[in-house]
């Protein structure tokens, strides 16, 4: 309970919104934690401001009772805006370079700021969460510094005097992870640090796929089984009928969604036009469009998410949707690849690019590794 605010304003908001939620079971046992009591005390009573700052400070303490409060208070207007994965990978760069020497901290922190950060923040808005470009991000500054850690324990070396016999030797000596090295040599170079580095770009030996006959026992699984939920269900036929990356699944809006009652049919929008829903996962689209989980918890039912997450305001993780599928034996790359490639046998990669919101460049580089012959239609055409 909030007990003597200091600031009587503060207070209100913030029981308006928990008040709010249409199943105040879940508030109740949220608040049942002693860290939120905390949290809710002292920003009630006027020890601390409501603010980001305040909350990522709490956020040490109170964990992710810290981040559904923040979630709540953003999505009912009470916070401005802030990036949640965003805020994250600024402390989470901070951490990794308390642990290193001053030898590796220096050329990361310059990489982490000055790349990727400044990348990230300039791509960052409301409608476009930070999410995958700070995973990806966050994996090439770990194998960046577990490359400059070898590279000064091994030859005392740095980013400054790294020489291309050390770079050859890393690579051949580790996973294929260490890959991802690749951007922060190509940024030592064009910055100047050190321009007697090169690596050109990784290319998979190998490209998975699943069989169109295990897409299409997948697809009728999906649709009239009851392996998994509704809303994985729907997430797993994205993917396997339209080639959806789960990321992109993720963060589909409903209004991505068109429904003519009159006429019967569905659409939904990837890229630059919409494209038809067929009915028989038309009707079990409908049916998870009118029950959405997630919605009474304290962000309202005009969520504008088709998946809506547990934090207010925000979409699913699409990490989760990805565990729940390849529980279920899903190799996910593999159905991806394999609906790309039947959508390129149709039709030319330019139009698939357009209808699925892929770039011209990756549908053709797909219709090439699938032989299809439609990369080549341009250049064998005659003058009519």
């Amino acid at each position: 309970m909030l007990t003597d605010p200091a600031d009587p304003e503060t207070a209100r908001k913030i029981i308006d919104v928990l008040c709010k939620a249409d199943r105040p079971e879940s508030i109740i046992t949220w608040k049942r934690s002693p860290k939120v009591q905390a949290l809710l005390t002292a920003l009630s009573s006027g020890q601390t401001p409501l603010t980001h700052e305040v909350l990522d400070e709490h956020r040490e303490i109170a964990g992710r009772g810290a981040d559904h409060l923040r979630a709540l208070l953003v999505h009912h207007g009470l916070l401005p805006y802030q990036d949640p994965y965003l805020a994250r990978f600024e402390s989470w760069v901070q951490d990794k370079l308390n642990a290193l020497p001053s030898e590796v901290a220096k050329p990361v922190e310059y990489f982490a700021t000055w790349h990727h950060l400044r990348r990230i923040r300039s791509l960052t808005t409301p409608d476009k969460s930070a999410q995958a470009p700070v995973h990806s991000a966050k994996q090439e500054i770990t194998e960046t510094i577990k490359f400059l850690d070898w590279l000064w324990g091994t030859h005392q070396r740095t980013a400054v005097n790294c020489t291309q016999q050390d770079i050859e030797t890393w690579l051949a000596t580790g996973p294929t992870t260490r890959k991802a090295i690749r951007t922060f040599i190509v940024f030592i170079k064009n910055t100047g640090t050190n321009h007697r580095v090169d690596m050109g770009h990784y290319t998979a030996k190998t490209r998975p796929a699943i069989t169109q006959d295990q897409r299409v026992a997948w697809l009728r699984e999906l649709l009239t089984g009851t392996s998994e939920s509704l809303p994985y269900r729907v997430a797993g036929i994205l993917l396997l009928l339209y080639a959806q990356p789960l990321v992109r699944v993720a963060k589909l809006r409903t209004r991505a969604i068109e429904t003519n009652e009159a006429k019967g049919n569905m659409r939904i929008t990837f890229g630059l036009h919409p494209v038809p829903v067929p009915k028989p996962f038309a009707q079990l689209l409908q049916e998870h469009l009118a029950s959405r989980p997630n919605l009474r918890t304290g962000s309202g039912t005009q969520s504008p998410w088709l998946f809506p997450g547990a934090l207010a305001g925000q979409p699913l993780h699409p990490n989760t949707i990805m565990d729940r599928l390849r529980s279920l034996g899903i190799d996910l790359r593999g159905a991806r690849n394999t609906a790309l490639d039947e959508h390129l046998t149709l039709s030319p990669p330019p139009l698939v690019a357009d209808a699925l919101g892929y770039s011209h460049q990756v549908a053709f580089i797909h219709a090439d590794n699938a032989g299809d012959a439609w990369s080549r239609y341009v250049n064998q055409r005659t003058e009519p």
